[in-house]
């Protein structure tokens, strides 16, 4: 039988500077700071773009302290790359989005670490059609994202650069240091790449990851290290993940009703079993298996707005959120068990209001 829907299909998730178009564009046309060569807003205005200004409209995009996103942007400033180190789902990657698509205006230009294992892969290779009758030539050389971002001037992403061989690291030393690489294929000036003015690279790390510590020396001391810790604050964490889950349900197509209380149950169980505390200072134990991160939140409150849309009617309930959180906690530590249903035990099962006990009651999914 012929299919007979569209297939014109939307993208899943646009670029931030293709989401934040009417934003970047609200900046910069205002933006009366100076502005670093090559770049298209000020510090200033990049400043507004991540941390939000409500007088202009400006949506807050990431939580964390001013001056650590003062100190990054300025890095980027410099000669120098940064790294941002942190936990998993502590939203390193969407800053280093935000960085490039404010910066430059194009987030897309990224590497992945742990997906390169050659150098071909980190700086160019070739069309082998066009080498093979033409010989080696501008034109034959195909750029990866690290050599058109030096080309262009723009900001280059390297995401997981700790699990990059340390040899290909080593690689990247002339690119940060002298800003230029050398082709050694192509004669004269042509062999030679100059980055252009506007070029940086913004890096990530697991902070988790055995690499980040072995990373090579040479390469450790020509970035600025930034660590990207959890979000603080609770109400700052629970007003991300409504935002973010809002904007997920809408990417979905879905028009649910999300329930401030049912998604703060959520967000506050992930915030005290990621710190090893409650929110009165009492010390529980923390899951060993699993990154009860802002990011993993909303990942549990966009599902269980799916299971509400699909299977509930179009309202999330304790009990839709509570089959993801089992989902999202529990992996492959027998023990994390025996952690999750202590702390329902001491910390959720006191607790009064409506929703708390909801959760409580539905303990025994922990079996």
């Amino acid at each position: 039988m012929k299919n007979t829907r569209s297939n014109n299909k939307a993208a899943q998730r646009e670029p931030a500077e293709v989401t934040y178009r009417e934003e970047l564009d609200k900046l910069m046309s205002m933006d009366p700071g100076p502005m670093p060569p090559g770049w298209l807003m000020s510090p200033r205005g990049v400043e507004k773009f991540l941390l939000g200004d409500e007088k202009l409209g400006i949506e807050r995009k990431f939580v964390a302290d001013r001056a650590m996103v003062v100190r990054i942007i300025i890095s980027l400033c410099t000669s120098r790359g940064c790294l941002l180190v942190g936990e998993p789902g502590t939203a390193k990657s969407w800053l280093s989005e935000l960085l490039a698509a404010a910066i430059s205006g194009n987030s897309t230009l990224t590497l992945q670490g742990g997906a390169i294992s050659q150098v071909s892969q980190l700086l160019y290779s070739w069309n082998e059609a066009l080498l093979r009758t033409e010989g080696p030539s501008r034109k034959a050389l195909v750029p990866t994202p690290l050599l058109r971002g030096m080309m262009e001037g723009q900001l280059v992403r390297f995401e997981e650069i700790a699990r990059c061989p340390q040899a290909l690291q080593d690689a990247m030393l002339s690119v940060l240091s002298d800003r230029v690489v050398v082709i050694p294929e192509l004669p004269g000036k042509d062999g030679v790449i100059l980055a252009r003015e506007g070029f940086n690279l913004v890096a990530t790390s697991n902070s988790v990851d055995e690499g980040v510590h072995s990373m090579s020396a040479a390469l450790k001391r020509r970035m600025d290290f930034e660590e990207i810790r959890p979000i603080r604050h609770l109400n700052d964490e629970i007003d991300v993940v409504l935002r973010e889950v809002a904007r997920a349900n809408r990417r979905a197509g879905i028009d649910v009703a999300l329930e401030q209380s049912v998604v703060e149950v959520l967000v506050t169980i992930f915030h005290e079993l990621r710190n090893g505390q409650t929110l009165d200072g009492r010390s529980t134990d923390r899951l060993a298996g699993a990154a009860l991160s802002t990011a993993e939140a909303v990942s549990v409150a966009h599902a269980a707005s799916l299971n509400a849309w699909y299977y509930g009617g179009g309202a999330m309930t304790v009990e839709h959120m509570m089959h993801h959180v089992i989902g999202s906690a529990l992996k492959d530590q027998p023990e994390d068990r025996r952690r999750l249903k202590h702390y329902f035990d001491t910390t959720v099962a006191p607790r009064k209001g409506e929703h708390w006990q909801q959760a409580w009651a539905l303990r025994s999914l922990i079996h």
